[in-house]
């Protein structure tokens, strides 16, 4: 076992989850973190968010741990607060491929990309959503919504 797999199992161990974040020095690809261990700790969903800072995507990965280890659920397509202070967010189905190509770490936990993973997915700062026709370019290639299914 390499070291930094040793690591991923020190962090579920201690907190529930490990945290990977991955940013593209060049830019060419928008910044993603996402949960390793969720699912087998809880039960719930992995998760993923596009396109925002490591700290920022550090943090709600860490609130959406806190809140499925309490015995919270979240479903796709559904509008929930508390995540982004005076935004809702949704969740979205991240589709297998998605989970083979961004969730590497977690796809090595499990074996494979045979497990569930949803993707936070927040609104522009004048509140409309990447598969909005309002949505620019720009946030529409920040924060791909990995479904699969273009909307």
């Amino acid at each position: 076992m390499k070291e930094y797999e040793r690591n991923i199992l020190d962090h579920i161990q201690q907190h529930g989850c490990s945290v990977t974040s991955v940013c593209d020095p060049d830019e060419a690809e928008p910044p993603f973190t996402y949960s390793i261990g969720i699912a087998k700790q809880t039960g719930a969903p992995e998760l993923i968010v596009v396109g925002l800072s490591s700290k920022l995507g550090h943090w709600l990965v860490n609130e959406y741990n806190r809140r499925v280890t309490e015995g919270e659920r979240f479903a796709p397509d559904v509008l929930y607060l508390g995540f982004l202070e005076g935004f809702a967010v949704q969740f979205g189905r991240v589709a297998r491929p998605h989970r083979e190509e961004y969730m590497r770490s977690a796809c090595w936990l499990h074996a494979g990309p045979d497990f569930d993973a949803l993707q936070l997915i927040w609104p522009s700062t004048s509140g409309v959503w990447p598969w909005e026709s309002e949505a620019s370019e720009w946030f529409r290639t920040n924060q791909p919504v990995l479904s699969g299914v273009t909307t």
